[in-house]
């Protein structure tokens, strides 16, 4: 089990102050503030709206980002592009392996930077989530 919240850090309430991490026991928890009392909201539970939304957009898309991933490792070949697409369909088990593992600090600072933030209100639904966009002068 994590130990702290696979987002902590770039969590916020609804009206824009960083959510706290914290351990109830042995449960990593959100912590936001609710007029005065610290809502401590399970991480799992958050956590889990967050990569569901992510899988969610990513849904229709593997075979591009299949491409441009194996683009942007420099191995073009059609074997690994299938061996990334297989992967992102998938992605419900690699999810899984996230939440075991983690991510690492300096990934999670690297998203922050990047613009990617979760909004959460007092009850742990997750209201928005910003992600990073790229700038290509192409599509959307």
């Amino acid at each position: 089990m994590l130990r702290q919240p696979l987002f902590a850090g770039l969590v916020s309430d609804e009206f824009g102050n960083l959510a706290e991490s914290a351990l109830v026991g042995d449960e990593p928890c959100y912590v936001v503030d609710d007029a005065g009392f610290r809502r401590h909201i399970p991480a799992e539970q958050v956590d889990k709206q967050v990569l569901g939304q992510i899988a969610n957009l990513m849904k229709g898309s593997e075979d591009l980002i299949s491409e441009q991933t194996a683009k942007m490792l420099g191995q073009e070949d059609v074997f690994t592009k299938a061996a990334i697409e297989q992967q992102l369909k998938n992605i419900d088990k690699q999810f899984d392996q996230l939440m075991k593992a983690g991510i690492p600090e300096d990934m999670r600072a690297y998203l922050g930077m990047m613009g990617f933030k979760v909004v959460i209100n007092v009850h742990g639904e997750v209201l928005d989530i910003d992600q990073p966009s790229t700038a290509s002068g192409e599509g959307e």
